[in-house]
């Protein structure tokens, strides 16, 4: 499934691959790795609510700060909680960025190889094969309950949107 024009990177209308996930949707599951190429699925964070960060690449500006900034509100969290980030960088990549900027708290995985994440929760950039910026909050029963796709992958998601629905879905 396509969805065309569904983002703009700097104004450049980008296609969508996989379909248009809602809140109340069941949470797909995929299979990224991490760091050290250990392989995670949705399975891997059973008993825990999960917010799934996606970014373009690390290595950018806006990624950066994202992943930053939830890296920061982690630390502040319920054991209960995760926070995943996923891009298409590569494992090594990722290694180098999370000791660069001390990124301990949010677990940073790879979605590489197969595009899986990407595919199942319709945020693969078919253009670019790189992964549009979205949250997505999942709950204990992995449905959906908070969904933010940027329709402009270069812009920041509403942080506090999106902490204050992880709250809600936490309680």
């Amino acid at each position: 499934m396509e969805r065309k024009n569904a983002v703009t990177m700097k104004g450049n209308p980008l296609t969508l691959v996989g379909p248009e996930l809602k809140v109340g949707d069941s949470a797909p599951d995929f299979k990224v790795v991490d760091k050290i190429l250990k392989e995670f699925t949705l399975n891997s964070f059973i008993g825990k609510v999960k917010l799934f960060s996606t970014t373009p690449s690390l290595d950018t500006p806006v990624c950066d700060a994202q992943v930053r900034r939830f890296n920061d509100e982690a630390s502040k969290l319920s054991d209960k909680i995760v926070i995943v980030n996923i891009s298409m960088d590569l494992p090594f990549a990722i290694a180098r960025f999370c000791q660069a900027k001390n990124i301990d708290k949010v677990i940073t995985l790879s979605d590489h190889r197969d595009a899986s994440f990407g595919n199942a929760y319709g945020v693969l950039i078919k253009e670019l094969r790189l992964l549009a910026r979205s949250i997505f909050i999942v709950d204990l029963s992995n449905k959906i309950r908070y969904v933010e796709i940027l329709k402009e992958v270069t812009n920041h998601p509403d942080y506090d949107k999106a902490l204050k629905a992880l709250s809600e879905v936490s309680k």
